[in-house]
């Protein structure tokens, strides 16, 4: 009498996960965070959505990261705290607001967002809430004189 093949399907399936070498799973050191996250699988959901995200970008003049280049120059000991907050935009502003034209782009956005829920809740707090908002108010200037010099 044959059995049904399910249980050993499985099974098969159990030992796959939990023996297989963790393929995808890279450790960032970012200053003095340490966060293992998969970045492979995270670049691969993106790139299931990307032409379609970005065939609706009517904003070809204008980019929020220039490349790496830009993130590249952000001292060791700044990265974590630069991550985190990139991750909050992202989180809360970005994903929050977009509208996906259809429900398997919203699926594939949804694994996206909570990819990086994921490595922002390995992120330790960068700064103490308090410091955060004296910095940001003590360097208030830089941003008013941009603002100036940019008429």
């Amino acid at each position: 009498m044959r059995g049904s093949g399910l249980p050993l399907c499985l099974l098969s399936a159990v030992f796959y996960l939990f023996w297989t070498p963790s393929a995808g799973l890279k450790t960032l050191h970012l200053g003095s965070c340490v966060i293992t996250t998969n970045l492979q699988g995270i670049r691969s959901g993106f790139s299931e959505i990307r032409d379609s995200v970005q065939a609706k970008d009517e904003i070809i003049d204008v980019r929020i990261l220039r490349k790496t280049q830009s993130l590249q120059g952000t001292k060791p000991a700044d990265q974590c705290c630069l991550l985190h907050h990139i991750l909050r935009l992202y989180l809360d502003r970005v994903f929050k607001n977009y509208q996906p034209p259809d429900h398997h782009i919203f699926r594939k956005v949804s694994r996206l967002a909570n990819s990086l829920l994921t490595i922002k809740k390995d992120l330790r707090l960068c700064l103490p809430p308090q410091a955060v908002v004296v910095k940001a108010l003590g360097e208030l200037d830089i941003l008013l004189q941009w603002m100036e010099e940019a008429d």
